[in-house]
């Protein structure tokens, strides 16, 4: 089946794709509380015909397989994402959220009802492949340790075994029509720490008195940025960032506690280990040295995404045949994280991104914004790209 075709079915279907994000929109969840939209994507997945349906993989993911017609072969997973965030909506829309404090305000409403629309074409065209596909929607792309992670505890890469993964993001900084692809290193480890700084109280006009964890707090923040200026290969990306300090809630008084909160990103895993090791030990030396003690807790996240060289050339190809070559993009690496990776720490596979941006209408907001939204027939050539990719994969 030629490209052409794939997008015009799809023009054909958008309407219902489009009503699909607009429920899912109105009625977001968080992390691992996606009931209802695991029963309304299983409900989906039922009137399709799609076989073997799973509920409850992972907490409250769900998988289902389309068994192609041309008989036995490969096994090739497509993933969506399906928690919001815990944001309050501030556009002024039609599906705006009934839930106050809950937004999908990164487009995984956008990336279930797409893959919802895969799934029906997909369905409609198992005569044209061999093998398998295997859909799968995830709990928790938010929150570390993530639903990828609990979904393959939960054996969603096997039976059957998968042997590809692929997976998409709309992207708030393309236009909507194109794609954008990477080969590689995709997205950074993503992890966190909490450090908890021991000082002693006094009055603030005593501080000789006092151990002011405060200052001491300061040193630290300003000597981590050494991590990456001094200790880190200029060639390697690394990226170290405090969010939050809290301390204290009067003007003359020195606490006896102080807290720092922050995440560090980094793409080699030799770079990741690192920091693991050195950010504790440059917060406790400091902070021994300024008579104080850090608690330091280090909260492992998400490892670097790399997508596989084969499969990306791949999605490229088919990317180039649903938009054209000029719309093809090719994706810079990011320093965000992405569960993701740990299926492609699994399987080989491609994680690529697609345009949703107009700024005609304004939906130029970045993801994680109170006013993200996504141009909704940008959707369109992310659902072509993602079936024309696994008709090429399975031998289409």
């Amino acid at each position: 089946m030629v490209a052409t075709d794939i997008r015009n079915d799809v023009d054909e279907i958008l309407p219902g794709v489009v009503a699909d994000r607009r429920h899912l929109h109105a009625n977001p969840e968080l992390a691992f509380e996606e009931h209802e939209t695991a029963k309304f994507v299983a409900e989906r997945l039922r009137a399709l015909g799609v076989e073997e349906i799973k509920t409850g993989v992972g907490q409250t993911g769900v998988t289902g397989l389309i068994r192609g017609g041309k008989g036995k072969g490969k096994v090739a997973l497509l993933r969506a994402d399906m928690d919001a965030l815990p944001i309050l909506e501030e556009n002024d829309v039609d599906y705006r959220s009934t839930v106050d404090g809950r937004m999908h305000a990164c487009g995984h409403d956008a990336h279930t009802a797409m893959l919802l629309g895969s799934t029906r074409l997909l369905m409609d065209l198992r005569d044209q492949f061999a093998g398998t596909v295997k859909v799968l929607f995830q709990p928790s792309e938010e929150v570390p340790p993530g639903g990828a992670k609990a979904m393959i505890e939960d054996g969603a890469l096997e039976n059957p075994h998968v042997d590809a993964v692929f997976g998409l993001h709309v992207a708030a900084e393309l236009p909507a029509g194109q794609i954008g692809v990477k080969s590689g290193a995709a997205s950074a480890g993503s992890d966190r720490f909490r450090i908890i700084v021991k000082g002693k109280g006094g009055h603030a006009a005593r501080p000789h008195a006092a151990i002011d964890p405060v200052v001491v707090c300061a040193h630290i923040v300003t000597a981590f940025q050494t991590l990456v200026s001094r200790e880190t290969d200029p060639m390697q990306a690394a990226v170290v960032t405090v969010g939050s300090i809290v301390a204290g809630d009067a003007f003359n008084v020195i606490p006896d506690t102080a807290e720092i909160k922050g995440t560090i990103r980094t793409l080699d895993p030799d770079v990741r280990a690192r920091m693991e090791q050195r950010l504790p030990e440059l917060a406790r030396g400091i902070a021994s040295a300024m008579r104080a003690e850090a608690n330091v807790q280090f909260i492992k996240g998400y490892p670097g995404m790399v997508n596989d060289e084969a499969m990306t050339d791949m999605v490229r190809a088919a990317a180039t045949a649903v938009v054209g070559a000029n719309d093809v993009i090719e994706s810079e690496t990011g320093m965000g994280g992405e569960d993701f990776a740990y299926f492609l720490l699994e399987r080989p596979g491609c994680f690529f991104r697609v345009g949703t941006r107009n700024d005609e209408r304004n939906i130029v907001f970045g993801h994680h914004h109170p006013r993200f939204d996504v141009e909704e027939d940008g959707m369109a050539p992310g659902i072509a790209t993602t079936v024309q990719t696994v008709l090429s994969y399975l031998g289409g």
